[in-house]
């Protein structure tokens, strides 16, 4: 008898949200059934009956694609009336993006999470802590003018910050600061002068934002994060060189949250003892 009750609250359901998926897309009986290749009576019956039987698998599927939603949500096996592909692409997003920190899809994004933490796995150091002579040095060879721009939009990224609601939490490889520091790989060639300046900007900067600015360092031995940044509940963003990669969907976000959560357990030096080390690079210069 319960099995019974249970086809026949299923059946109830369907015919429910067949018949909302109908008045929402605005086909009439006729329509639909000239769409799915049946007669006008047999739509008649999917709203009207009162059985406990579902039509075949071919007709729910074939309905939920002319009225654009997915056969789970008809069905009752979904709350979402998007279909799989559908509910992907809203809720990821490719953006293309420039070589410098100008970028007003980035501020917008900020803008948005104003008041939750931001999360962030930077591609080399954070441009909006560096000091004007590293973007230029930086950026100069290869953007000529632009380099101006570059140094404009990191210092509104960090004075925005100053004044949002919203905490930082950055992350990055030990081995990111050594290389800096000692003008190897990606910094060869970086004058001692501008690694000195650098250095007493990042001091700076913790002195004047800590708690609200927090960075960690972990060791990439043990752990690998992509360039990533993660603005609270609504969005994660991922830097892939030429384009931003976006994703809003909840359960996504979530695990990247976690992933970076990790990174600030396992960080092999947390934010208080970040300015020691910065301290010490800074005299290896010499």
């Amino acid at each position: 008898m319960q099995d019974i009750i249970d086809k026949r609250t299923r059946a109830d359901g369907f015919r429910a949200r067949l018949a909302q998926a109908m008045g929402d897309s605005g086909l009439s009986q006729s329509a639909l059934a000239r769409r799915i290749g049946v007669d006008r009576s047999t739509i008649s019956q999917l709203l009207t009956g009162d059985g406990p039987r579902l039509p075949n698998a071919h007709v729910i599927g074939s309905a939920a694609t002319a009225l654009g939603v997915s056969s789970d949500w008809l069905l009752g096996l979904s709350d979402r009336p998007e279909r799989a592909a559908d509910l992907l692409a809203n809720s990821l997003g490719l953006a293309e993006t420039a070589r410098a920190p100008v970028d007003e899809q980035i501020q917008a994004w900020h803008q948005e999470a104003q008041g939750y933490k931001i999360r962030h796995v930077p591609a080399a150091l954070p441009d909006m802590l560096k000091c004007d002579a590293l973007l230029a040095w930086e950026y100069s060879p290869h953007l000529g003018r632009t380099a101006a721009q570059a140094i404009g939009a990191a210092t509104d990224r960090l004075d925005w910050m100053r004044r949002s609601q919203s905490d930082y939490e950055i992350a990055m490889p030990l081995y990111e600061l050594t290389s800096f520091a000692s003008a190897t790989g990606y910094y060869e060639g970086l004058p001692a002068d501008i690694r000195h300046a650098q250095i007493d900007h990042f001091l700076d900067l913790a002195e004047q934002l800590y708690p609200r600015l927090r960075l960690y360092l972990f060791d990439a031995k043990r752990l690998y994060a992509a360039p990533v940044t993660i603005f609270g509940p609504l969005l994660c963003v991922f830097y892939t060189g030429g384009h931003f990669m976006s994703f809003r969907d909840r359960e996504r976000i979530d695990l990247f949250t976690r992933n970076f959560d990790l990174l600030v357990r396992e960080s092999a030096l947390t934010a208080r003892l970040v300015p020691t080390h910065l301290r010490a690079l800074r005299h290896r210069i010499g």
